[in-house]
């Protein structure tokens, strides 16, 4: 657990809700007109400020501030009033911080040596697909907050809200508001809430990939591109939910010696202890629901890795099959170039006999019989060169000619390959 100095002229450290709202919202008119935008927020009608919102509730104060954190942290000048108002700790306004995926932190601040307030600051964000599986947006919880232990005021700023927030973050039960870890139940509330809608979203994705069938005629074609970004998406919901269920048990780990500090630091109060352990439970129960969550979740991630491994598998087996086919048509045409390469070579030497008996160099003749031409030599001269240029030129063609001879092939290839995925 932290700790800070906080002076006690910082208004936020020993103000009253009626004197120090109005001080803040001199503070805050001073700085209007330079881009720095905040929302008032009114909880019941009852108080509302421009640009903040507070209200009695069950006994105590409520102060909320709804503002932007981008437009805060580019002046310098709101930066300061913020943190003069609520003891801000500078390493908030840092750039890791603004990129960050999520994060909770907490300290007590003191004046003399007294503790004159407990901050809190946590960031949640969740990310939801819309049924299209293209849109998205994300949902963003970024929330800082202070709590007068003196006066039992409790501070929400609300930084960046989206529209999608319901009432349990913005409207805390009454219980809460003697813990400074109190309003972590809404929040954690509507963590839950958000987170469950993003993970159902995948799962709607997931389970309409498992009910589609694939043709048995046709060469199934699955839309990889699709698989790959539900995903992605599905991805980046765990890791919000791995970033949650992380910030929840600092939440319960700083809420443990929070309380565990009070109790040995101060008289029994009933009402305070029974206050802690209200929040305590709502904690843990929050946190064994974002849990349950971020398992289906997981299932989900692990679903998808199924879908996408089985249409692997299913266009792989259509192209086994369809080797296995070419291959038994090759066996076949193979079986028939036999048959007609073995007919050829039976009737080859008769043929060649024909050939040469069929020449004008021999005669015959009834009476004077066989005559054979003294000129047969001439065949020989031509037909034994030619026959022996014929088998060097095919003997040696693919080392004369290599390019050639490697685009005949690469063309071959392509038109099997083509032939296969028919």
């Amino acid at each position: 657990m932290l700790g800070a100095v906080c002076p006690s002229p910082r208004p936020s450290a020993s103000y009253d809700v009626s004197t120090g709202g109005q001080q803040i919202k001199r503070k805050y008119r001073q700085t209007r007109g330079k881009k720095f935008k905040t929302r008032a927020l009114s909880i019941r009608n009852n108080g509302n400020f421009d640009g903040f919102s507070v209200e009695r509730m069950y006994g105590l104060w409520i102060l909320w501030l709804l503002t932007f954190a981008n437009e805060a942290r580019g002046s310098a000048q709101h930066r300061q009033v913020l943190s003069d108002s609520f003891c801000m700790p500078d390493l908030w306004w840092s750039d890791h911080l603004d990129n960050a995926n999520g994060y909770f932190g907490c300290e007590a601040t003191r004046d003399g040596g007294s503790i004159t307030g407990f901050n809190t600051w946590s960031f949640f964000e969740v990310k939801y697909l819309h049924r299209n599986g293209v849109d998205y947006y994300w949902s963003k919880i970024n929330v800082f907050t202070r709590w007068l232990p003196s006066t039992k005021q409790t501070c929400i700023l609300l930084f960046d809200p989206t529209d999608d927030l319901s009432v349990p973050l913005l409207n805390p039960y009454p219980s809460q508001l003697n813990d400074p870890f109190g309003v972590y139940s809404g929040i954690l509330e509507e963590v839950s809430r958000l987170q469950e809608y993003a993970v159902w979203a995948i799962r709607d994705h997931v389970r309409g990939i498992e009910k589609e069938g694939s043709p048995s005629t046709t060469k199934p074609q699955p839309n990889y591109r699709r698989l790959h970004d539900i995903a992605r998406h599905a991805i980046h919901v765990t890791e919000s939910l791995d970033v949650a269920v992380q910030n929840v048990d600092h939440i319960i780990k700083q809420h443990e010696l929070y309380a565990s500090l009070w109790a040995e630091g101060s008289t029994p109060d009933i009402r305070q202890h029974a206050s802690f352990q209200d929040t305590s439970s709502r904690l843990s129960f929050f946190q064994s629901h974002i849990e349950s969550i971020r398992h289906r979740s997981i299932s989900n991630q692990k679903r998808l890795q199924n879908e996408i491994q089985l249409a692997f598998n299913i266009v792989s087996q259509h192209d086994t099959r369809l080797t296995v086919d070419i291959s038994a048509a090759a066996r076949s045409d193979s079986a028939t170039m036999k048959t007609l390469a073995f007919v050829t070579l039976t009737f080859l030497p008769p043929t060649f006999i024909c050939a040469i008996f069929s020449m004008s160099f021999f005669n015959f003749d009834r009476n004077a019989g066989w005559a054979v031409s003294d000129k047969f030599w001439i065949y020989w001269v031509f037909a034994i060169p030619t026959t022996i240029a014929t088998t060097v030129v095919w003997q040696y063609w693919h080392k004369i000619f290599p390019s050639h001879s490697n685009a005949t092939l690469d063309k071959k290839d392509r038109r099997d390959t083509m032939s296969s995925n028919v």
